[in-house]
């Protein structure tokens, strides 16, 4: 979390440095520039007035000899010029060459005879190549007979230039590895009760409420965050813990009179006549009273499955392997055949309570519920999902569409399986462990049924695939 915190402020620190960096370096560039010029200017104003007077005078050898001892030590072309533009005094060859590089020479040599100043260069990028042109006037106003030009190569000043920017950028560089040096620890000093709370809250999002975030780590408002956060997750496992001894506690409670009860009317069989009235309240009461003892059964079963909500990996074939032979048992001595189609080396988590378990249960559905000929047992990796889905599939009655979202409500049961054993919670209990796992337990059309009336019951679990060991 916290690379992505310095992905959003370096940049901005980047920006904030070459929002600086960028006007400082056009100052030293245009700096370093007007120092060149200021040494051009000064030195075509010191030849201007030796060449008014040498060529006033006629003496011009010895400025001839200083104009070329002037190239020859600085590299520099320097030439007087009359006003039609011909080389009077210095190095003819080299001005000339220097010359016709350079496009902008007749505006500023036309604008020195008229008696005015080279103004400077804007060109200062470094990677320009023109060079510098300084012309200035010899004489006065209308006098003005001719004209000292310079044309300076401008690369040592541009290598200064460059010299120069890579100083500023080394300075600009100090203060942004100093931001990543000091904002790498402190974000993760900061983000780390963030990263603790992401982790707790994963956890409880897979049934462990006995997480806790760390509150004496982090900033002031994350610590307060995460004592909120205990406190919540306490009023939570606390009311879940609460609820669960109520209905673990409420079901052993009732067991015992229930018990008793049930004995007390069994014990009343011998005193009824064979047919009549009594007899059918009899067998009404003995009835309800073992629906009630299955009720509790349930109840029971469904508190100590849920207070187990972790998930654990384990093989598909070892969890078959202890099933499968119960299920064709159970199959057969119901006229039923059951078909299991499930690849080896399956690895998934499996749900609070055991993944065995829940298959029962479907099993179980489809033998009471369905009336099936055929039970099947399938199971596949999801295409480009890290799922495994387990289907129970079979040829009977089935369950309307419309009855399928209720299906998986606690104590609902179809109109149909009104005298069928059952609690109504067999389904429930079923999606709320694989819910815990990170699963869904779906209910979709089985098997086509022998006399063509349309499909059976399917209950599909879909896990979490686990990595191999």
């Amino acid at each position: 979390m916290h690379r992505r915190l310095l992905v959003v402020l370096v940049p901005l620190a980047v920006l904030l440095v070459a929002a600086l960096g960028m006007p400082l370096s056009v100052t030293v560039a245009e700096r370093e520039m007007q120092e060149t010029y200021v040494d051009r200017l000064n030195d075509v104003g010191r030849f201007a007035p030796l060449a008014e007077t040498a060529l006033s005078t006629g003496r011009t050898e010895a400025l001839d000899q200083e104009l070329v001892h002037y190239q020859e030590l600085y590299g520099i072309p320097v030439a007087v010029i009359d006003t039609s533009g011909k080389v009077l005094l210095g190095p003819a060859g080299a001005y000339q060459e220097a010359a016709r590089a350079e496009p902008a020479l007749p505006r500023i040599v036309t604008a020195a005879l008229a008696g005015a100043r080279s103004e400077p260069s804007g060109e200062w990028a470094p990677w320009d190549d023109s060079a510098l042109v300084v012309a200035e006037p010899v004489g006065r106003d209308s006098e003005v007979v001719g004209a000292v030009v310079t044309i300076s190569d401008l690369s040592k000043t541009r290598h200064r230039i460059l010299v120069r920017w890579a100083q500023l950028a080394g300075l600009g560089l100090l203060p942004l590895i100093a931001l990543v040096a000091v904002a790498w620890p402190v974000s993760a000093w900061v983000l780390r009760p963030v990263r603790e709370l992401d982790a707790a809250s994963s956890r409880i999002s897979q049934g462990d409420l006995t997480i806790r975030a760390d509150a004496e780590a982090g900033p002031a408002e994350l610590r307060r965050l995460a004592e909120s956060f205990n406190t919540m997750m306490d009023a939570v496992e606390n009311a879940v813990q609460r609820q669960r001894a109520f209905v673990s506690d409420a079901s052993h409670q009732l067991r015992n009179p229930l018990t008793s009860l049930r004995l007390a009317v069994e014990s009343m069989e011998p005193h009824l006549r064979p047919t009549g009235d009594a007899r059918q309240v009899y067998d009404v009461a003995v009835d309800e009273l073992k629906a009630m003892q299955r009720m509790l059964n349930s109840l029971q079963a469904s508190a100590r499955m849920e207070s187990i909500r972790t998930a654990s990996p384990v093989d598909l074939d070892a969890v078959l392997a202890t099933r499968v032979d119960r299920w064709r048992a159970l199959t057969a001595t119901a006229g039923q055949t059951l078909t299991v189609d499930v690849p080896p080396g399956l690895r998934l988590l499996e749900p609070p309570g055991g993944l065995g378990s829940i298959l029962d249960e479907l099993i179980s559905n489809a033998l009471r519920l369905s009336d099936a000929r055929a039970v099947e047992v399938t199971a596949h990796v999801v295409p480009g999902r890290d799922v495994v889905a387990i289907a129970v599939r079979d040829d009977g009655q089935g369950i309307d569409a419309s009855e399928r979202a209720q299906a998986l409500q606690r104590f609902w049961r179809s109109p149909r399986h009104q005298n069928v054993p059952g609690t109504g919670l067999g389904l429930a209990i079923c999606a709320d462990l694989v819910g815990a796992a990170g699963g869904e337990l779906r209910l979709e059309d089985g098997l086509p049924r022998p006399d063509g009336s349309g499909r059976g019951f399917a209950a599909v679990v879909a896990l979490p695939s686990a990595p191999p060991v």
